[in-house]
């Protein structure tokens, strides 16, 4: 039997009752306009007929699918902007390119094409792929924006010389922590003290405080004697963060690490006179462009960075003169492949440069 529209009391919302196709329903329609209610009863039976003969996919929402992929382990971080925007009854179905780019303009206007990648494609992506999985249909794709290789800043060894000394003293062993490791600003502030092994000089960048890594990809990275000097002699704290605020405090973790240090970081980057662009980030692009030269080891490169994608890891190390790895070793940023001993085997010559992207 179809579905009727009753009004509990005069002036009250309508509500929708009965059963369709052995649905049962039961819920408001969130007006007192009978006109609108009943536009509002034709599309809801509208929408459960299409379900049972379709599917459960037919009629399934973005917001329910976006449950199960969390549910499934999906990741959170971007969701909460997507959800409020789509609503509770925006169906998956009806999410195609179009609405993709209205979703997009709505939340991110003027935003960089990687961060329409990052934030609002990638998600989305990822929550079509998974209902498709259980749907056993192929995927609607999604175009992404092109986005440009044009950051090319990286820094040489000289100029990150004159950023350390011109840090605050409590920044010092934090920027060349960044340098040394290639870790996300956000991965080194949420470092524990018993993630970090001075004897080794490695770090696990893992959970903390109910966080992960971006990617939610734990990792072991290394990081040279210079760095672990500086981190020794900086007063470690006996547990809880290695990094901390200047009252002695753990810094307040934040989904899109960084923004907490950006003052102090460019405080001494302008009295070292590099320019704007260089933010702590470029940090994470001069360890990829200074490890790939000192190593030539892209298998590592991958790894160590906690890079997924091949080419992601490319886009960060640049194009680099074959004199970077003597440079290098001369202000005592010696890369060891394994082991802190292998920093004492005598300098092999520097990598043959190959072609690679900026």
């Amino acid at each position: 039997m179809p579905l009727t529209i009753k009004q509990r009391s005069r002036g009250g919302n309508f509500y929708l009752r009965g059963s369709i196709a052995g649905v049962s329903v039961r819920e408001s329609t969130g007006t007192n306009d009978r006109r609108a209610a009943e536009a509002i009863r034709v599309r809801r039976e509208a929408e459960i007929l299409e379900r049972v003969a379709l599917g459960r996919s037919a009629g399934r929402t973005f917001a329910e699918a976006a449950l199960t992929y969390l549910e499934t382990g999906g990741e959170a971080r971007f969701l909460g902007p997507l959800l409020e925007y789509f609503g509770p009854d925006r169906r998956l179905a009806e999410i195609d390119n179009a609405a993709v780019n209205a979703a997009a303009a709505a939340l991110y206007p003027g935003a960089a094409a990687s961060t329409i990648n990052r934030q609002v494609i990638t998600p989305i992506a990822a929550i079509e792929n998974l209902a498709a999985e259980d749907d056993m249909r192929a995927a609607r794709r999604f175009r992404r924006r092109r986005v440009s290789d044009a950051r090319l800043r990286w820094l040489t060894p000289a100029e990150a010389e004159r950023l350390l000394t011109e840090a605050e003293p409590r920044m010092r062993p934090l920027i060349a922590f960044l340098l040394g490791t290639g870790a996300r600003a956000g991965e080194a502030l949420a470092l524990q003290r018993a993630d970090l092994h001075l004897d080794t000089r490695q770090a696990f960048l893992a959970r903390a405080e109910g966080r992960q890594t971006k990617n939610g990809f734990p990792r072991m990275v290394r990081y040279p004697a210079r760095v672990a000097r500086l981190l020794a002699a900086s007063g470690l704290p006996d547990a809880g963060a290695v990094f901390r605020t200047p009252k002695g405090a753990a810094y307040k973790l934040r989904d899109a690490g960084g923004g907490q240090i950006q003052a102090a970081f460019n405080k001494a980057r302008d009295a070292a006179k590099l320019g704007a662009d260089v933010t702590p980030h470029t940090c994470r692009h001069t360890w990829a462009t200074w490890f790939d030269a000192a190593t030539g080891d892209f298998g590592q490169l991958l790894d160590l960075g906690g890079w997924r994608s091949v080419s992601t890891a490319q886009r960060y190390r640049k194009i680099a003169p074959d004199s970077l790895a003597a440079d290098l070793a001369a202000h005592g940023w010696a890369f060891g492949r394994d082991r802190p001993e292998a920093e004492a085997a005598p300098e092999t010559s520097s990598p043959r440069m190959r072609p690679r992207r900026a």
